[in-house]
């Protein structure tokens, strides 16, 4: 194979086609809200679109400008912007026949859901199914076309190339992958020196991004609306470091503009502070302003509507320390969040289950707030089904978090979903209960799983958080610890790129782990007299079920090329179905189905969960926690590097996987607008023109 080719025909990188449009359905708890609670949402909506813009522009240098061009073909004209166009003229216009202009809207769908030609799940790039000629056709038949063709023109090389392989994917410049966290000229070094010199600022990179200058000079560009004529100048280990605030300039004073106003609509002193601490922070790019913002969030217990904005997770920079850009603004859902509140309340009871002992785990379970929500707008390239943050370490550790589950996001469900790898009687089960079993999984995750294990941590005085002259044994290797944070060092500055894939993994795992526990099922509403809510045992059947085969399915999102994942989740699913495979006893077997070995099976004894499946959760939760608690590095990379390892005799398995693989469902979100101080929702047709009309109606 030629160095630099792709051993992927371009059918592997086409945009899906059929991918069901699910809307998160929220008219009928908006409107429950009062004019003041409309306002409030309304302006946070408005700055988590404005703020989009950013994701766009971290993702690749092209991803900006390819989505302006789509919007400008679809639009009617440069004088109604978010009108659109006459489909079926513009179809006719450009000679496409019905399948050619459906590759066109789907493609362009997904590329607005993604907010790139990057899959948000997944890191991939992805393909129009039409030709370039014929795509070209459609850009100069748009009303627009005089705006729209140059731009096309200038984009066609990057919308429809492969090769290299490196190039389909994000992650570091110096390997050949794509990202705009960084100058293509960025290597590993020189982000391992900025990294270091931000630890000994104690200041922490969340908002940035790093290019480097034709003479070496780095530049950590910080996102603020306040930008100085010069930037900062440093030295350090003999290299040149500016610091340039200014970074989305324009977007972070939109960002700030209308959360000032959302700040004058707040229900109560809560979110006012945090209001100004956001604006504060937008415009001054600093990290302290939005811990701030945090803490407030935390003490705004129970609001009527729920939001968080701002540089949150680092799933997408592939060192694990810049973050993504995302906004939400959500009501909530009063009668889930009942039971999500008796899971708080039972937390202390459930968290001396984890097996890796209270030495490990945080002096004090600062209860959050849990609560279930309905969204109204989440402005990212993926929506999640639940959240806990903040991710700041020491506000964590010190001060506590809030989980969230997103009751829409967990009931928006494709129609006739095709659930392959399964037996007829799994399937049957899975399809009526894989809802309630996931309700538990988020839940139990959120909470319990992100929500504990203690950080071993020395401050810039020398003092720890734990007995330093006497440590605690480390049960791994039955003697005292000998690693554990220093001032400055965070778990992301540790673990780099896999904190957030072996995060996600050590959470995934503390909700199988606590799964299995009839107490924890009945607070979900599950026990054995509950046949209408799904009885216990085969709510956790399920829920252990689900894992295994997300486990399969999760090859998609593997390259065997670059022997890299390209999704954390994925990766961390992968490594659970791992252990359970390791854990031997015919607990779960994966392998060839059917005569003609183009099939795969995925099977479960349920009757070893508990004797076999619980034992191996539990010792590699111990080994997780551990590693993480400890700052091991070293040893959690090669823990995490040996489970979600691929064997060759699997790479088969992933051909299967990719030719029965199912189309991503696309979220389609509801929009608000002002009308005489009066804030009016807008939803749209779960259709094609649909879904594009919402992305013509939103401030990007």
């Amino acid at each position: 194979m030629t160095i630099g080719s792709n051993p992927n025909p371009i059918s592997h990188y086409y945009a899906d086609q059929k991918a069901p449009i699910c809307p998160l359905v929220i008219r009928e708890h908006f409107d429950t809200l009062t004019d003041r609670e409309k306002r409030y949402a309304h302006h946070i909506a408005r700055a988590s679109w404005l703020g989009a813009r950013v994701i766009l522009e971290q993702t690749t240098p092209h991803s900006s400008a390819l989505f302006d061009l789509l919007r400008t073909v679809f639009s009617a004209s440069a004088e109604q912007p978010r009108q659109l166009a006459d489909l079926a003229a513009l179809r006719s216009a450009a000679e496409l026949d019905e399948d050619a202009f459906e590759s066109a809207l789907e493609y362009t769908v997904q590329v607005l859901s993604n907010l790139a030609n990057f899959k948000s799940f997944g890191d991939v790039k992805f393909v129009p199914r039409l030709s370039r000629d014929a795509f070209r056709r459609l850009v100069a038949a748009s009303p627009r076309h005089a705006e729209a063709l140059p731009l096309f023109d200038k984009l066609a090389d990057e919308i429809y190339s492969v090769t290299p392989a490196a190039g389909t994917l994000l992650g570091y410049p110096d390997e050949g992958h794509i990202t705009h966290y960084y100058s293509p000229n960025v290597t590993k070094d020189d982000i391992k020196v900025v990294q270091s010199f931000c630890e000994s600022r104690q200041m922490d990179p969340l908002n940035t991004r790093l290019f480097k200058q034709d003479d070496g000079t780095l530049v950590l560009r910080i996102a603020s609306s306040q930008h100085d004529a010069e930037p900062e100048r440093h030295t350090y280990d003999g290299r040149t470091i500016l610091l340039a605030y200014g970074d989305y300039h324009q977007q972070m004073a939109a960002v700030a503009a209308e959360l000032r106003i959302a700040g004058e609509n707040a229900a109560n002193d809560h979110q006012r502070r945090m209001m100004e601490h956001y604006v504060r922070h937008f415009t001054t790019g600093s990290i302290d302003e939005h811990k701030d913002s945090q803490r407030e969030w935390i003490r705004d217990v129970g609001p009527v509507v729920e939001s968080n904005i701002g540089f949150v997770e680092s799933y997408r920079d592939p060192a694990g320390v810049r973050a993504e850009w995302e906004g939400f603004v959500a009501v909530v859902n009063k009668e889930m969040t009942r039971k999500f509140e008796q899971l708080v309340n039972a937390a202390p009871a459930f968290i001396p289950k984890l097996p890796w002992g209270p030495d490990f785990e945080k002096d004090k379970f600062h209860k959050p707030d849990f609560t279930s929500l309905e969204v109204l707008t989440f402005a990212t390239g993926g929506v999640p089904a639940g959240i806990n943050i903040p991710n700041y370490d020491d506000i964590r550790q010190t001060f506590g978090f809030k989980n969230v589950s997103l009751g829409n996001v967990l009931n928006a469900k494709a129609p006739k979903e095709v659930l392959p790898f399964l037996s007829d009687a799994d399937r049957e089960l899975f399809e009526k209960l894989r809802g309630p079993a996931f309700e538990v999984q988020v839940g139990i995750h959120e909470l319990l799983g992100h929500g504990t294990g203690k950080l071993l941590q020395e401050d810039k005085d020398g003092q720890t958080n734990f007995p330093r002259d006497n440590p605690p044994t480390n049960p791994l290797t039955g003697r005292p610890v000998e690693h554990w944070y220093g001032p400055g060092e965070t778990w992301g500055s540790r673990f780099k790129a896999i904190a957030a894939s072996y995060e996600e993994c050590r959470a995934e795992s503390v909700a199988m782990f606590l799964s299995t526990d009839t107490d924890m099922l009945a607070i979900f509403g599950h026990t054995d007299k509950t046949p209408e809510e799904g009885l216990a045992e085969d709510i956790m059947y399920v829920g252990w079920l689900q894992m295994c085969r997300a486990g399969l399915v999760g090859l998609e999102f593997y390259d065997p090329e670059a022997r890299k994942w390209g999704q954390a989740h994925v990766q961390a699913r992968y490594a659970i179905t791992r252990v359970l495979l390791d854990a031997g006893e015919g607990l779960v077997t994966i392998g060839p189905h059917g005569d003609a070995g183009d099939d795969l099976r995925v099977t479960l004894d349920r009757s070893k969960i508990r004797s076999v499946g619980l034992p191996a959760i539990g010792r590699f939760l111990t080994q997780l926690q551990v590693y993480k608690a400890t700052g091991d590095a070293e040893g959690g990379k090669a823990l995490y590097d040996r489970v979600t390892a691929v064997p060759d005799e699997w790479l088969p398995y992933r051909k299967i996987v990719l030719a029965k693989k199912q189309p991503r469902k696309l979220l389609l979100q509801a929009n608000t607008f002002l009308e005489n101080d009066n804030v009016v929702l807008k939803e749209y047709s779960a259709d094609l023109p649909g879904f594009i009309q919402s992305y013509l109606d939103r401030d990007i």
